[in-house]
């Protein structure tokens, strides 16, 4: 895995679209192909079609964007995520979960966020905490959170809670009635049990 985490360097942008899921990663990294696919095809493909300076220039150019872009992720290179032990991040999982179904928003979003700060990788906690902001009324955070989830590895397995999140806030939004919701933790037990590490959480 290290070494496919520094192979990401030949191509500019890519340490960060790949390994942090950057935008502006993803934009250098469109940027670089677009410039080297005009490159390639005022060489190989259509020559006559550009005078010799142009498509030095573009060379030059693509040479010059990679040796800077690359020098500069190199420099910078996204470190590793840290995988805590569970004994780490599960007793925080556990007292915000608490404080969720006692409904003390602002205890269960510090200890959800002291959680992600260790594990940001955590999509049990970031459903939650999506979950929490939306019944606290901050809409547009949640949204954010879910959206974020949802283009995550780690939201692969909750898009179906996912999905149901974003129905719950667009109708919010709409300002429609709906009945008093109970406070429960967006999870199935059926989904839990399929993860044994979720399952030492729900019986914690």
């Amino acid at each position: 895995m290290t070494s496919l985490r520094y192979a990401t360097l030949v191509w500019p942008g890519l340490p960060w679209a790949w390994l942090r899921g950057s935008r502006a990663g993803l934009v250098i990294a469109l940027a670089f192909a677009v410039s080297l696919d005009v490159a390639v095809v005022t060489t190989f493909v259509w020559p006559d079609l550009v005078e010799l300076p142009f498509t030095v220039a573009a060379w030059t150019a693509v040479a010059v964007v990679w040796l800077v872009s690359t020098i500069s992720a190199a420099a910078a290179f996204p470190p590793q995520l840290a995988r805590p032990a569970p004994a780490q991040v599960d007793p925080l999982f556990v007292k915000a979960r608490s404080a969720y179904l006692a409904r003390d928003w602002v205890a269960a979003e510090t200890r959800l966020r002291e959680l992600l700060t260790l594990a940001p990788t955590d999509g049990e906690a970031q459903l939650l905490l999506a979950t929490l902001l939306r019944r606290a009324g901050r809409l547009a955070e949640a949204s954010d959170a879910l959206t974020k989830l949802s283009a995550s590895d780690a939201g692969v397995r909750w898009q179906a809670a996912i999905a149901a999140e974003h129905k719950r806030i667009a109708a919010q939004r709409r300002g429609e009635p709906t009945a008093d919701e109970p406070v429960t933790l967006p999870l199935a037990a059926e989904t839990l049990a399929d993860d044994g590490r979720a399952s030492g959480r729900a019986a914690a």
